[in-house]
């Protein structure tokens, strides 16, 4: 199982991305998305590129009916996600998100890999003895 960042989702449905093809590949086996890394998605499709909300939730309702699950936010992930922000996070040498965290916490919860790009989060998943789907970075 391979849990998706933010960045792989919206790279997928972006289409023009150095990932989406990686991402595609990975979408024909079970993938997670966690539920605050979704808003992140709708967020940036929404905010940075203009596309519309309701067609967003659209797009994502179809990556589910596909196959991908969206975890939910659980208490237990709160924690988790907190707890690793706090035990990993540096300004300097590991600015991760919150949301970046549930994210980890999401794959490590799973035992799943992390489709990332993000090397601060690809550290902090190793840290803690998880695995790691490497993906390009965001193109040009």
């Amino acid at each position: 199982m391979t849990v998706l960042d933010a960045y792989a989702v919206i790279a997928y449905l972006r289409g023009g991305e150095a990932a989406s093809g990686q991402v595609r590949e990975l979408l024909r086996a079970p993938t997670v998305l966690s539920a605050v890394n979704a808003a992140e998605v709708i967020d940036q499709l929404v905010r940075i590129d203009g596309n519309d909300p309701d067609e967003v939730e659209i797009r994502l309702a179809t990556l589910e009916v596909g196959g991908m699950m969206i975890a939910p936010a659980t208490h237990s992930q709160a924690v988790a996600a907190g707890s690793l922000r706090a035990r990993h996070y540096n300004r300097r040498t590991c600015a991760v998100s919150l949301a970046d965290c549930f994210a980890a916490a999401t794959a490590l919860d799973h035992g799943g890999s992390l489709a990332t790009s993000d090397p601060h989060l690809s550290a902090l998943v190793q840290a803690e003895a998880g695995t790691v789907h490497y993906l390009p970075e965001v193109s040009g």
